[in-house]
């Protein structure tokens, strides 16, 4: 929620002096015609003596001086504020933004005139119309915003206009605050099925290592107050002096690594029906999906960064940091762009030396130097999952071209479970066939061979 509102002490001179002068500027067609029929009244009246007529003209000119006075000191004793809820929605879904407006001043106002400052992807700019507020009293509006396009979008300045009851002036006041609208990608909720068989450190991402159960191998800690008297270790503490306890069993999550491929050079077309765009919709869904799932995982562009950065080589180090890694990395994909680097070897460096955890890969276009580059990060991890995109039929709604199927038997042979990704293909059908693949691929590593 933001807010702005000016005090109601004095101001400065100079302050005053710039405000006067713009409150003036503000008077309407009727205010000026009201102090120019007043001049010329009160210089016609010194003319002919008529003193009546000097009063009506100086009752004229009066008039309009009066009401950018009292403008002039009400328009700062407005208070506003702006409320986005939520302050992050997917692609395609709406957040509400409440504005409301605050009388301060012991003085009612004359007809608001409220404008808030939104990006056209958002939709129209929105106006409102107040009646009078009376001193104290306060009115609220709202209106809602819509995105087809991830990004980050400023909300605001918002604009006052006020209006005296007379029509004689104008007046516009800018507040400084704005918010935020963070919009994502749109995930998809993917079919919890088994990508990586039964091996050790895979599952749910539960697993445990567990202390060695002989005295000999035991590797105690110094006691700490409200450990359980049971698991101290006698032996250590005889040795060392100091009550000492066996280690608890250490909790170890599984790790996941989504890789998203960036490279312009790997993407055709543009917009939300673009293949980059469903690249990018997919690295949201595996990320989330992942998270559920128990799995400490981070998100990797070929640029070599990766997000959260927190933790044990940049995974989210425990459990109860989870939802604010997702929403780190969903801000990240929110404003993701194309790099210019030509292959994926800062990714793969990256990889180098991790030889654990799950791999889930959202590639573009692959050249023969690329593939057989992607195909040696399957070695550096314990199971890979590979999307391959060929953004040329998501331009022309062909068939998936040969070269991507070679592609994908390429890493194929490598180790990876990959499938190429045909226009407009949904995420889970991919995922679920994907776990057939694997399946497939354990019995045919039981049998010797390839099926």
């Amino acid at each position: 929620m933001s807010g702005a509102a000016v005090p109601d002490g004095p101001r400065g001179d100079e302050d005053d002096r710039g405000g006067l002068r713009a409150a003036l500027g503000g008077l309407t067609t009727r205010g000026r015609s009201f102090l120019a029929a007043g001049v010329a009244a009160a210089a016609c009246a010194y003319v002919l003596g008529q003193a009546d007529l000097l009063r009506v003209g100086l009752l004229l000119a009066a008039l309009p001086l009066i009401c950018v006075l009292v403008l002039h000191r009400t328009r700062y004793r407005v208070a506003a504020s702006r409320r986005l809820t939520p302050q992050r929605v997917e692609t395609g879904h709406e957040a509400r933004v409440q504005l409301r407006m605050e009388n301060v001043s012991k003085l009612p106002t004359g007809l608001l005139m409220l404008q808030d400052h939104v990006p056209y992807m958002l939709g129209p700019r929105p106006r409102f119309v107040l009646d009078r507020v009376e001193a104290g009293g306060r009115r609220e509006v709202s209106y809602r915003v819509r995105s087809d396009l991830r990004g980050r979008f400023p909300l605001g300045p918002l604009q006052l206009r006020l209006d005296d009851p007379f029509g004689m002036c104008e007046l516009t006041r800018s507040f400084s605050a704005y918010d935020t609208l963070t919009v994502v990608p749109r995930t998809e909720a993917l079919p919890p099925v088994k990508l990586f068989g039964e091996a050790s450190g895979y599952g749910d991402g539960q697993s445990r290592s567990l202390a060695l159960a002989g005295d000999d191998d035991v590797i105690p800690r110094t006691y700490r107050h409200g450990d359980d008297l049971r698991r101290v270790h006698w032996r250590s503490t005889a040795r060392y002096g100091e009550l000492m306890v066996r280690r608890e069993e250490l909790p170890q999550r599984a790790r996941c690594t989504v890789l998203l491929d960036t490279r312009r050079i790997a993407y055709q077309g543009a917009g939300p029906d673009s293949a980059f765009e469903w690249a990018v919709s997919g690295t949201a869904s595996a990320l989330v999906h992942m998270l559920k799932r128990g799995y400490a995982v981070r998100l990797l562009t070929d640029t070599g960064s990766a997000v959260p950065g927190a933790g044990a080589e940049g995974f989210a180090g425990s459990a109860q940091d989870s939802a604010e890694a997702a929403g780190l990395m969903m801000d990240t994909l929110a404003v993701v762009d194309h790099s210019e680097g030509a292959g994926l070897s800062r990714a793969s460096d990256v990889l180098r030396g991790g030889g654990d955890g799950l791999l889930v890969a959202f590639l573009g276009d692959l050249d023969e130097e690329q593939a057989a580059l992607t195909a040696r990060m399957r070695g550096r991890s314990g199971a890979a999952v590979a999307f391959v995109l060929d953004s040329g039929t998501w331009l022309t709604g062909g068939s998936v071209a040969g070269a991507v199927d070679q592609r994908v038997r390429q890493l194929r042979e490598a180790g990876w479970t990959a499938l190429a990704v045909p226009p407009g293909a949904s995420l889970a059908d991919l995922w679920q066939q994907a776990a057939g693949l694997r399946t497939d691929a354990a019995a045919a590593d039981t049998y010797g061979g390839w099926s």
